[in-house]
């Protein structure tokens, strides 16, 4: 199995630069399942249903998101009814949508977990041991061919430390939310792809994928200014491959970076 990831989409330069790759990359990489972060693709904040049809259409089988899932209120109602969307499963009990579904295609099942990191974030469910639980439900190589969680957390440490938690039970552990790739793509030790952030899909002529000016008088002066918006120039889409064997290992990790902002991979 092949397992296509892309980190968080930044606006509508995130959306059309992923949009206007897929076609070719789903050729020339031919994945089994494309998974996107898209909880900035709604102007920098959160997502709505419709921007979730365009990139479906596209391709995307699966949609994660993180701290900013409910920026777009339309969603709170929406989510029960779309269970290609994700928010992250450590969420307290009640709140809308689904933080882990499996999606079978082509006789394959790949389980998809988004799970919030705590450090410098909300204070959610232990991510450890709510993942743990999901994990108890299903098999890797048995039940499911593959098991992909999105850690979308700040620290470095904590997706680091979640990754070994789970090396052997999952097969890929990828991280979201800081908006620049890591260069860890590896396997671990027992088994399972890592990356410690997958980068934005955006324009990276930015300030994290917002319009650098505005972003940077905020810490020059420390004075409240005018709303953050997305960059709106030429976007750059980053994620990774993760090839699976029989067993729902990983035997590969490649990156995937397309666009003028970062050297292509």
């Amino acid at each position: 199995m092949r397992v296509l990831f892309f980190g968080d989409i930044v606006g509508r330069a995130g959306r059309d630069a992923l949009m206007a790759r897929l076609p070719g990359l789903m050729t020339e990489l031919q994945p089994d399942f494309i998974v996107v972060n898209a909880e900035n693709a709604a102007g920098g904040f959160g997502l709505t249903q419709e921007i979730a049809s365009d990139l479906f259409k596209a391709g995307v089988d699966c949609l994660t998101l993180g701290n900013h899932s409910w920026d777009q209120r339309t969603l709170l109602t929406q989510i029960d009814a779309e269970p290609r969307i994700l928010r992250p499963i450590n969420y307290p009990p009640g709140t809308p949508g689904r933080g882990a579904q499996v999606y079978i295609k082509g006789g394959k099942k790949l389980l998809v977990v988004n799970v919030m990191g705590r450090l410098f974030m909300d204070p959610l469910d232990d991510p450890f041991r709510t993942v743990d639980a999901e994990l108890a439900k299903h098999r890797l190589g048995g039940s499911v061919d593959g098991i992909l969680i999105d850690v979308h957390a700040e620290a470095s440490s904590e997706k680091m430390a979640l990754g070994y938690h789970l090396d052997g039970r999952v097969s890929f552990v990828v991280g979201t939310h800081t908006h620049v790739p890591s260069a860890d793509g590896r396997i671990l030790p027992k088994g399972s792809a890592y990356q410690t952030d997958a980068g934005m899909c955006g324009d990276y002529n930015s300030i994290i994928g917002m319009k650098a000016e505005p972003a940077v008088a905020r810490f020059v002066r420390k004075l409240p200014g005018e709303r953050l918006t997305p960059a709106e120039g030429d976007g750059t889409i980053c994620g990774a491959l993760v090839t699976l064997g029989v067993n729902g290992l990983a035997e590969s990790i490649r990156p995937v970076r397309r666009g003028p902002g970062l050297l292509e991979a």
